[in-house]
């Protein structure tokens, strides 16, 4: 069982200490919901775990699977099963979406991929989340919209089938329909691969279909209370303020002014 284990994590970004001790652990086959007020370090997080140099981490330890996760390259993270759905996507005009995924599912193992394997798989994913036919011949993301961009990421995680996906508001710029597509894509991949999931979302109808394992809320820089879904419903219908008298600590008030529905939020991107 692929296991992510994080242990009084530090993290700072351009000299200013964003992560401020995080103690997290998700195993094979769970849904962890990742929430809290946008700036207070949930993409920070997920950053960190993936290796952008950008994410400075000065204390703790992070280890997947037994390996040293901090000891490896960004390219060697990927290899060894952890996936990042990112939060904007880049363009990368020049290379079509398929010899991008052929190249890196080839890099994850010691025999390519035959053609007509990976034709099949790709043909699959497509129809999966319903996306044009010529995805395979585009260029990656580039002219693509918002939520083609995010389901365009839903498509290379089903083609690398990681042990651990953590997805950065891949549902925001996803209408109803999309939002239900991609839930089912992740929903299907997870039951056939036994991943575990990250998932960081302001959207309440989002995790109604994802139906989460475990749910945290992150304060400024810190993990202050983890429960399960029901935690979920609670910041949904109450905003984040109920954590000042609970939990004795402060919420950014730049950040979140009075109750904020999780449902209302959707489009909201962290800053």
């Amino acid at each position: 069982m692929a296991e992510l284990v994080i242990k009084n994590l530090h993290v700072s970004v351009d000299d200013k200490e964003i992560l401020k001790g995080i103690d997290l652990t998700v195993a094979s086959n769970e849904r962890h919901a990742l929430m809290g007020p946008n700036g207070n370090g949930k993409s920070t997080l997920l950053q960190a775990i993936m290796g952008n140099p950008k994410y400075i981490v000065t204390q703790g330890s992070i280890s997947f699977d037994g390996q040293d996760v901090l000891s490896m390259e960004v390219d060697q993270r990927s290899k060894c099963g952890l996936f990042l759905g990112m939060q904007y996507p880049s363009e990368i005009s020049g290379v079509t979406n398929s010899d991008f995924l052929r190249s890196a599912i080839n890099a994850r193992q010691e025999k390519p991929i035959s053609l007509f394997k990976f034709i099949k798989q790709m043909d699959k994913a497509i129809q999966k989340l319903e996306m044009k036919p010529d995805l395979a011949h585009r260029f990656l993301n580039d002219g693509f919209s918002g939520g083609e961009k995010k389901r365009n990421e839903i498509v290379q995680m089903m083609m690398l089938k990681p042990k651990l996906a953590m997805l950065d508001e891949i549902d925001s710029g996803l209408d109803v329909d999309a939002l239900r597509i991609v839930s089912d894509a992740i929903d299907e991949i997870q039951k056939e691969t036994q991943m575990g999931l990250l998932i960081v979302s302001h959207y309440a109808r989002f995790y109604e279909y994802l139906k989460p394992t475990h749910a945290h809320i992150l304060i400024d820089g810190k993990i202050v209370v983890s429960s399960d879904a029901s935690l979920i419903e609670k910041v949904d219908t109450q905003g984040y303020e109920w954590i000042e008298n609970e939990y004795h600590v402060q919420v950014k008030k730049e950040e979140v002014s009075s109750p904020v529905s999780l449902g209302s939020c959707g489009a909201k991107k962290v800053a």
